[in-house]
């Protein structure tokens, strides 16, 4: 563990499109930076939305970080003096990044992984369902439903302005222009 630094452990921040997941995974690593922790962050190379080397949240904020394709890079550029670790777009990565974390987190490093826990049909997505199991807190954020302005917690995929077929590839990045937040009532299969 390193020296000064508080045990390691994994936070983990879900929700759907939308919920502020990577504006709360900023701020959590601003804040960690104002500790004067070493902090390293990661998103997966498929997020090329906004910036090639920025995490940043639909709202505008953004943090420095690396863009990645698997788990192989995060652990060749992890340094030894790093204390804490931000991911984010854990859903597109392998369940490996279920290995790092428990293992950084073993080694005193503080992990806080940031993804949609559901796919565009509300399906368990990717490595997210095993990382709540093994997180020690977990906050699921919500969005506001577009068609009725409740609590949402599902991504609606549209094509065409129409709820996206459920055969339909589950992983197509967007943003407005190809997904809404919807609540349970609200969201829709093709």
């Amino acid at each position: 563990m390193h020296e000064g630094s508080p045990k390691g452990s994994i936070e983990v921040i879900c929700g759907s499109m939308f919920s502020g997941k990577s504006e709360e995974l900023i701020r959590r690593l601003k804040r960690a930076s104002i500790a004067r922790l070493k902090v390293q962050v990661f998103k997966h190379s498929f997020d090329d939305r906004f910036h090639d080397m920025k995490i940043a949240s639909h709202s505008g904020f953004t943090f420095e970080g690396y863009a990645v394709s698997n788990i192989d890079q995060i652990t060749g550029m992890l340094k030894p003096e790093t204390q804490v670790v931000g991911i984010d777009e854990a859903q597109f990565f392998s369940t490996d990044l279920i290995d790092l974390c428990e293992k950084l987190a073993k080694k005193g490093i503080r992990v806080i992984v940031a993804g949609l826990d559901q796919d565009f049909a509300g399906r368990p997505f990717g490595c997210m369902p095993e990382l709540l199991c093994v997180a020690e807190s977990v906050d699921k954020l919500s969005a506001i439903c577009t068609k009725c302005g409740m609590p949402a917690s599902k991504s609606q995929r549209l094509i065409d302005g129409m709820p996206a077929p459920v055969d339909s590839p589950v992983i197509v990045v967007g943003a407005e222009e190809k997904y809404e937040a919807r609540c349970r009532h609200c969201h829709e299969i093709g």
